[in-house]
């Protein structure tokens, strides 16, 4: 893994930030608005039919286009579209504020941790649904066990160097893209931390948590990524993860 030292504090940072898409033309223009000044938004469309990838084109994010459905499928194309030093994820659906993300990236230029993830506390009743709130609370548990990691959220809003996340080889498409990274970089030696973030009602429909059976397909996928043995990332394993 390579060394880096920690950025000057005075320097400004910049990043990319990949906004997973699927009809979220309602939320993207407050999303978009919220992007820290000198950064750039990666919106993956990811199959949308309300018109959300010229809404993001308009408003001045970059569109990548996903035609594989699923979560980790769009997160994994908007990483290998971004360029800066450091990359970010962030829902787009209105839920999250992508301008929070500036103290991630600030904690781990100045080398306090490797990648950081934002715990959500829900601002309002109907935020974050029992049952997704229970799984999740679940899967923190099965973490804890399989990694030793005390997190108490794996939700979606993260930091983390570019570099370093290409060179953890993540292949899960699905549900399972964030698990999947925490449980690598923690089998890597990353430092992992996490810090409370505000959670907004989402607007319009949930396509994952909103329902049983979105939390159950979610739940089903990470639990087999918490299965799979210690990844051991080689440049062969990295070249697959890239396709």
């Amino acid at each position: 893994m390579t060394d880096y030292s920690p950025a000057d504090p005075a320097a400004p940072l910049r990043a990319d930030i990949v906004l997973p898409c699927l009809d979220e033309a309602a939320a993207l223009p407050r999303v978009l608005a919220r992007v820290p000044e000198g950064w750039r938004a990666i919106v993956v469309d990811n199959g949308s039919t309300d018109g959300s990838a010229d809404i993001a084109r308009a408003l001045g994010a970059t569109v990548v286009h996903e035609p594989r459905r699923g979560f980790g499928s769009a997160c994994h194309a908007g990483l290998l579209a971004a360029e800066a030093e450091y990359v970010c994820f962030c829902d787009c659906d209105g839920s999250l504020d992508p301008a929070l993300l500036t103290s991630f990236v600030r904690r781990i230029a100045e080398g306090e941790t490797d990648l950081v993830l934002g715990r959500r506390r829900p601002t309002a009743r109907g935020a974050w649904p029992l049952h997704a709130r229970a799984g999740n609370a679940v899967l923190s548990r099965m973490l804890r066990r399989r990694t030793g990691l005390r997190l108490r959220d794996l939700g979606p809003m993260r930091a983390v160097r570019r570099e370093s996340l290409l060179e953890l080889g993540l292949t899960d498409r699905r549900s399972g893209y964030p698990l999947q990274m925490v449980v690598r970089a923690s089998d890597a030696g990353l430092r992992v931390c996490e810090t409370d973030v505000p959670y907004l009602p989402r607007t319009g429909k949930s396509k994952v948590t909103g329902t049983w059976r979105g939390t159950w397909h979610a739940v089903r996928d990470m639990r087999a990524v918490l299965r799979q043995p210690a990844a051991r990332t080689s440049p062969a394993a990295r070249a697959e993860a890239a396709r």
